[in-house]
This record gives C-alpha cells, structure tokens and sequence, in this order.
C-alpha cells in the first residue's frame, strides 16, 4: 500500500470513528429516555440529542467525507483496499448520497421530533389519547414524505422506505412473500380453531411477582450466552435492544404481574438481538460496519432463540424445573408438558409482541398494509385507529377495544421507523431456514438445547452471521450460510409440524 493510500486510509478511519462515537453518545441518550428519564427533563434532552446528530450528520456529508469517498472510488485506489475498509467505503458512501440530500437543518429538527415523540407516545399509550399523539405523529408522516422525494424511489414511495432496513426488498416481493404465507398460514390457523384440543393456559395468568420474574430472566439470559460484563437487562414500556458497541449492549424488557411468559419471551428476543451485537468481529469496531446486515437479518436472531428455542419442547424439558423453583406456588400442579403446550397456545390477540408464532405474522401483514396505505396517501393519520380496527377483524377477528391496545401499542412510528415492520415476518422466515441448516450442521442440536448446551449454538450463529456484522450483504450471508435465497417453505413448515402435534391434526 502506497504511503498516500495508507494515509487516505488513516484519515478516513478517524473521521469514521467520531461520525460512530457521535452516535455512540445519542445511543446511551436514546437508552436512557426509554429506561425512566425525568419526564422534565425530555424537552432539553431532545434538543442534546439532535444537536449530536446534527454533528454527526455534518461529518458525514462533510466535503472531508466526499473527498475521502471520491479517492477511494477511484479504480486504481479502490483495487487496493483490505475487504474490511471496501466495505467501510460502501457503507460511507450509502450514508453520504443519502444524508447529503437532506439539509441540515430538516435534518436535526426531525431527530427532536421524533426523540420528543418516544416519551409523548408512552404517556398516550399509558392514558389511551391517540389525540396526544397524533400531531406529533402527522409530522413524523410529513417528514418521511419529504425524505422520499429528495431521496427518490421506484414504482412505489414505500420501496424507499423498506429499502432501509432491508436492502433490496420492495413492495413487489413482500406482497408475493405475504400472498404465500397466508394461503398456508391462514387454513392452518382455521383448523386449530376447530381441534378439539384446546391448551388450558388460565395458570399463566396468575399473580407472578416482578422482581421473581427478573430473576428468572437474568437467569436464562445468561444461560444463553449474553454477556452481562457487556450489557445489563433494564425495564421499559416497550421492550428494546440498544448496541452502542460490542462491549456496552443493553436490553429491555417490561414485566406483567399476570403475563410473566411476556417478560420471558421479551428477554429471549431482546438477548437474540443482544447477542448479535455483542459477538460482532472487534475488527470492525469504530467502523459503520459494527452494526447488523439488516433489520430482517437482526430480526432471525431475535425469533430464532424467541420461539425456535425459547418455545420449543426441548428448552422446557431442562429449563421448567429451574421455573418451579422460582415460582413453587403457581407452577406445583402444572406439569412440563402443559406448561409447554400452554405457551404455544394459538389464539388471535390484540397486542403484537404477545402473539402466538402462527398469528404473529398477521399482525405484521396488518401494519404492513396500513404503513403503505399512509405513505402512498390513500388514508391519513387521522384515519388510523379506524383503519387498525378494520385490519384487526379483517386478519385475526378481534377488535381493540381501545387504541392503546390497538394502534398506539408500538413505539416504531414515534421512532420515525416506517418500514421496519416487515423485518419481523422476514426475521421469522430466515430464522426458520437458518435453523434447518444449523440442525445439518451442528451435531444433536435437540439434545443440545436438552442438555442446556446453548453456548455451542449461539457459537455457530457467532461464526457464521455475527461476526460479520455488516461487512457482507444480508442476502450474500444468507447464501453462504443455507446456500439459497430467502425461502418462506422452512418457516410455514416449521409451523405446521410443530402445531399439528401440538393440536393432535
């Protein structure tokens, strides 16, 4: 390497390095407004919060970072890069064209917007005020809007949207990948509705104690392999995953005193995406590189260890005992094999984070739909808790019976995260083929989970996804890990094996 290049390069790592400490900062800041920051205080806290990003929105559109991009593109230069700062370059530029169409100033007033938002979101939540929300919300809406037009899009404004936690997912696959699952999904569900064996669930609404149930979850984050040296379990209104680096990631969870298996489940989820973070390769530290591939991608790790571990028979058969311990009382009369039945029992429910495996991806299908609907201008904000309403009984047969049990009970919209949504459903289909490989791969993965051996299956995951973080494309992992595309066949029948046994279909 030439002493211009190696220079270029150092150059480049620095200013990279602070755009990432920048965020590293609003990180903490964002963590902390979410785990019980001063309500007071949220005003000022905002503002902190987007004069950071307006800095380090400044380096990265800074003509210091399109210089350094330039030279870099340069044929001669670019032949000459290490894979690990080529990747750093393209995940520069991709920041750089994006950010640089936007002023500053729009810039740094959505980022208070929308840190505003969070809190205002969960007092509406808490009091039920869509009315709250709402003009906080209408804002969030314009704004996205107006990002879509100076970034531009293709056949449908929302393709620009998914585009940015899912690269290369448009509306066209997602309706032909929905359109599949719910021809399987949808009779399937029919038909437990219509067995005549039904799980009794009625003891996991007993009275299960908050700091028990902590116990019990620091208890199996640690047995999956998180790494409370890197991160700490904290509480919040809407469970969450903040990595700052691969040594300081922290989860949320939030406790129910009568829906203890929420805060279990929540814990197994979060840790999914916590591990993720925490096992990325320390080469790529300080880097926009230490980040998942995608959201979809981040999404398998937290499904996979949610429901293909954390709800499977095997997990319980060596976990359930360690539960009774913690909760004697309410668990002496249930035996392992209803408990682990009761957990999977199917059921339409209103609250997303708290739907069985076969439903949960109905309730993506709802927030997909009217997510398209709202940027494509065919209804508006005001129409929403009507439109959730309708899309509710239309998918699942239920109606909320109030809007914080309806369409205020996600904090994604207040976040400005339109087009996450469907990384969820695409998150359960690559976890389901993820898990088909890892049971070629790994040697008795069931008795594995049996056993309580969850480090050698968070090893592999480390090895052939973590590490990586973003310096492979998610479809280019997905290929180098199951040797085929994104397959929506592992998932539908991972559900229809696990359920037909379940139900006796």
């Amino acid at each position: 390497m030439s002493e211009e290049l190696n220079d270029r390069k150092n150059g480049f790592l620095e200013l990279v390095k602070r755009i990432r400490y920048h965020n590293d900062a609003i990180a903490v800041l964002h963590w902390d407004l979410g785990t019980g920051a001063p309500r007071k205080g949220v005003p000022q806290r905002a503002e902190v919060i987007g004069m950071l990003s307006a800095e380090a929105f400044k380096l990265s559109t800074s003509d210091e970072m399109g210089n350094y991009l330039s030279y870099f593109n340069e044929p001669d230069n670019s032949s000459r890069l290490d894979p690990i700062m080529k990747a750093a370059v393209r995940e520069c530029r991709k920041e750089y064209d994006k950010y640089k169409k936007i002023p500053e100033e729009m810039y740094k007033g959505y980022v208070i917007l929308t840190s505003e938002a969070e809190s205002v979101w969960e007092d509406a939540k808490k009091n039920n005020d869509f009315e709250l929300f709402k003009p906080y919300l209408e804002k969030i809406v314009e704004y996205n809007l107006q990002f879509i037009e100076l970034w531009g899009y293709k056949e449908n404004k929302y393709n620009t949207l998914l585009d940015l936690y899912e690269p290369g997912m448009t509306v066209e696959k997602l309706d032909a990948i929905f359109t599949e699952l719910r021809s399987r999904i949808v009779p399937l569900a029919a038909k437990i509705k219509e067995a005549a064996y039904q799980p009794e669930d009625q003891f996991l609404k007993q009275y299960f104690d908050r700091l028990k149930q902590e116990e019990f979850n620091l208890y199996i984050l640690g047995r999956m392999g998180y790494d409370f040296d890197a991160g700490r379990l904290d509480e919040s209104e809407h469970p969450f995953t903040t990595g700052i680096n691969p040594g300081d990631v922290r989860i949320t969870t939030h406790y129910y005193p009568n829906n203890f298996i929420s805060s279990v489940m929540s814990s197994l989820h979060e840790g999914g995406h916590a591990l993720y973070e925490q096992n990325i390769c320390a080469d790529l530290n300080g880097t926009l590189l230490c980040e998942g591939a995608s959201m979809g991608l981040h999404e398998s790790q937290s499904r996979f260890w949610e429901n293909i571990i954390g709800r499977s028979r095997s997990f319980w058969q060596k976990y359930y005992s360690e539960l009774q311990k913690v909760f004697p009382e309410q668990l002496k009369d249930v035996s392992q094999d209803d408990f682990y039945k009761a957990i999977n029992k199917v059921k339409p429910s209103l609250i997303r984070i708290e739907a069985d495996e076969v439903t949960y991806n109905l309730h993506i299908m709802i927030r997909y739909e009217i997510e398209k609907a709202l940027i494509n201008g065919e209804i508006k904000v005001a129409d929403l808790p009507e439109a959730w309403k309708e899309k509710m009984k239309e998918y699942l047969g239920i109606v909320p019976p109030d809007d914080s049990k309806g369409v205020l009970q996600d904090v994604h919209w207040a976040g400005g995260s339109f087009g996450y949504f469907p990384s969820y459903t695409l998150g359960n289909i690559y976890s389901a083929q993820l898990y088909n490989t890892a049971r070629k791969e790994i040697k008795d993965f069931d008795s594995l989970v049996l056993n309580g051996e969850l480090f050698k299956i968070k090893e592999w995951l480390a090895e052939k996804i973590h590490k990586h973080g973003k310096l492979l494309k998610p479809s280019e992992i997905l290929m180098q890990v199951t040797g085929e595309e994104i397959n929506p066949e592992y998932m539908i029948d991972y559900l229809e094996n696990k359920y037909k046994e379940i139900y006796k279909l």
